[in-house]
């Protein structure tokens, strides 16, 4: 259950499994006079989603938190059903700190996630990633994309829609970047058509070492484990998998996206995992300096590398799982 309009609804189709589009709406940072409506969508999913939960009647509900879940664990507590709620972020925003007080358990990532909920609501679990991750290998990744598996590599991505800030600040300095290492480059739906005819500008030689994609689907494990160094957003899947696979990176956290994801950074960063720099430097020159800085530096990348490596959980999925056997109420 989801957005209708959301990308769950491709990812749930292309796995094979049954979707149902539900009525959700955000609060967070809205105008007095659009809460009518709002409060209109949370209570007509709510309707939605007690019906789904009457038609499936499930044992337990997992909801990866935001406020795309909020009908469902409503619909879930309506119906004594237990759920579990996922914190994938540092912290909570509006909506997890509203589900929380209505879920039977909240599974956080971090163990200083777990200050925000009374005690004993949260359980350490770490960030779910897919079992594949931590198996994939650097020279077999590139080959599976074509690339060469001597080259230096930079993965780009912002998320699933992209991220225009990096899309534009890293088009301005193709060139200079081309000339020491090879791109992959996940843009967004929006941004890669232009991207594509900016790469089909450069010389040959240069728009062969990049690759621009609007999204990776069966093929993003393999982006992610060709990389030697990684320029993102700090959503939370970024702070999941790329310990995983021990990816040093470049952080650039969405500055429209509340407090989450300077925090996300700021907990790689601390952990010498990460580098961040500010949306608001990108345009300075600062991501070519930092990019160049690092793919020259072998050791500082190791170190990264080792680093992150250190914050993965790979049993964060099972324990989750346990978590929801738990609490599962009996057929």
């Amino acid at each position: 259950m989801g957005n209708a309009s959301g990308i769950e609804a491709q990812l749930a189709t292309r796995a094979g499994l049954p979707f149902r589009g539900i009525e959700t709406a955000s609060f967070q940072g809205a105008a007095p006079w659009v809460l009518p409506s709002r409060l209109a969508k949370l209570a007509l999913g709510t309707i939605q989603s007690v019906r789904l939960v009457d038609e499936f009647r499930p044992q337990a509900v997992l909801a990866t938190g935001g406020y795309v879940c909020a009908p469902t664990v409503l619909a879930a507590r309506i119906r004594r059903v237990p759920s579990v709620v996922c914190l994938p972020d540092l912290t909570p925003g509006m909506a997890i700190r509203v589900l929380g007080r209505f879920a039977s358990v909240v599974a956080v990532s971090f163990q200083r996630s777990a200050s925000f909920f009374p005690s004993g609501k949260a359980i350490v679990t770490g960030y779910p990633v897919r079992e594949e991750l931590f198996g994939a290998k650097k020279t077999t990744s590139r080959r599976r994309l074509g690339l060469n598996p001597d080259r230096k590599t930079l993965l780009v991505l912002g998320g699933s829609q992209g991220a225009h800030s990096i899309n534009v600040a890293l088009s301005e300095i193709l060139e200079d970047l081309l000339d020491i290492c090879q791109i992959v480059h996940i843009a967004g739906q929006a941004d890669a058509p232009w991207l594509t005819a900016r790469r089909d500008s450069l010389p040959r030689a240069l728009a062969e070492r990049y690759r621009v994609y609007p999204y990776l689907h069966e093929e993003m494990i393999a982006a992610l484990a060709a990389a030697d160094l990684a320029v993102a957003r700090a959503g939370a899947a970024t702070v999941g998998e790329f310990p995983a696979l021990g990816l040093p990176s470049i952080l650039v956290p969405y500055p429209y996206a509340g407090r989450h994801q300077e925090l996300n950074a700021d907990h790689m960063v601390s952990n010498e995992a990460a580098v961040k720099v500010d949306d608001a430097d990108l345009t300075e020159g600062i991501l070519r300096e930092t990019v160049v800085d690092l793919l020259n530096d072998e050791e500082r990348l190791a170190r990264l590398a080792e680093a992150a490596q250190d914050l993965a959980r790979p049993d964060a999925a099972k324990r989750i799982a346990q978590l929801l056997k738990k609490v599962a109420r009996p057929d």
